[in-house]
């Protein structure tokens, strides 16, 4: 399985991803899921994906190719970030068929994947697309600055509580780390390393990267911070009505 998080906010954009694929129980590795295209002064994207591997590299590939070929349409000439959103879409579809075609003689298995797409295009804000499998795309909000894709429940509600537009950058970046160990800790699905990039509006390039394994002093310290915040703050909320009443003043008449 996988989980990815994409976020934005009016400082420029967050993505972070897991590494963990699996084939079955006993055939687990560490891909990749977070892929940048950069075009230093023209254009960022960044590609999170969650579904068939052979589809995403067999996707991924073909980006590439058409932007160094400078194919009609390619990333690298997209001039609205939609139109680009619209281009991986049709490209992703196109690479299920030729995933599914590839793997005649194999019922059952499902060339599917689902991406999010965000970056920034000279003259444009930064901006994030979900990208579905049949193609259509939708964009984050204000209400919701942010877009999950993979085994998403868990990490979802410290999300909830604690973007906004309106939220920095680099604490944005924190709350999707928390998010990702939240999840790494409730699903064995998901795993180690963690790939984190910041997209600052108007750099037009990543400068912020970060691959994070179990033995990296920050991603150490985020995770027994926040497991002991959260227990300080458990213990911290208002007492119930019987506790400090006696050994008899939980009982009711």
């Amino acid at each position: 399985m996988t989980y990815c998080v994409g976020i934005e906010v009016d400082e420029g954009l967050v993505f972070a991803a897991d590494t963990r694929t699996n084939a079955s129980l006993d055939d687990v590795r560490v891909h990749r899921k977070l892929h940048v295209f950069d075009y230093p002064g023209e254009a960022t994207f960044v590609l999170m994906a969650a579904g068939n591997l052979a589809t995403t590299q067999l996707l991924v590939s073909r980006l590439h190719r058409d932007a160094q070929e400078r194919r009609t349409p390619n990333l690298r000439d997209s001039r609205h970030l939609f139109e680009a959103a619209g281009y991986v879409g049709a490209l992703l579809v196109d690479s299920q068929v030729h995933g599914h075609d590839a793997g005649h003689g194999h019922d059952g298995v499902n060339t599917q994947a689902t991406l999010i797409l965000g970056g920034q295009i000279a003259g444009e804000r930064p901006g994030l697309y979900m990208v579905y499998p049949l193609g259509n795309a939708i964009a984050a909000s204000p209400e919701t600055p942010y877009l999950q894709i993979g085994e998403s429940k868990y990490g979802k509600p410290i999300l909830d509580r604690i973007l906004t537009p309106a939220t920095g950058l680099e604490d944005a970046a924190r709350t999707a780390l928390v998010s990702l160990d939240s999840t790494i800790r409730s699903n064995l699905s998901v795993g180690l390393p963690i790939d984190l990039a910041l997209l600052r509006d108007g750099d037009l390039k990543l400068t912020q990267q970060l691959r994070l394994s179990g033995d990296s002093p920050l991603y150490a310290d985020i995770h027994r911070n926040w497991s002991h915040r959260l227990e300080q703050a458990v213990a911290s909320l208002p007492r119930f009505p019987w506790e400090g009443a006696g050994p008899t003043g939980g009982r009711g008449g």
